[in-house]
């Protein structure tokens, strides 16, 4: 009797090892394949971002197309047409595609 209990015992304690490894294994894919290639690219975003400067094209998150009349800290100074100026946030502006040249 006390031989099937120590064997339970036994088996128990290697299905939790087992468990335990398969969820540090999920954990390890999630972050290799979703949070290290988002962080990559929101870095990426934020250096072109700071580099943009007076007369770059950019989009604004909402469609809004425009060139860049002023730089602040955290905004931009955007005109839409001729005399129209919005101020937008740095974070809600993009390069635009067309300053994008392909080989």
């Amino acid at each position: 009797m006390t031989i099937l209990l120590q064997a339970a015992q036994g088996s128990g304690m290697s299905g939790m090892g087992g468990t335990l490894f398969m969820m540090v294994a999920i954990i390890a894919v999630f972050y290799f394949f979703m949070i290290r290639p988002q962080q990559k690219k929101q870095k990426e975003l934020q250096k072109s971002r700071a580099a943009m400067k007076v007369g770059d094209k950019v989009v604004s998150s909402g469609g809004i197309h425009g060139r860049i009349k002023e730089v602040g800290d955290t905004w931009f100074l955007v005109e839409v047409a001729d005399g129209v100026k919005i101020k937008f946030e740095k974070a809600s502006v993009f390069a635009s595609s067309s300053d994008v040249t392909t080989p």
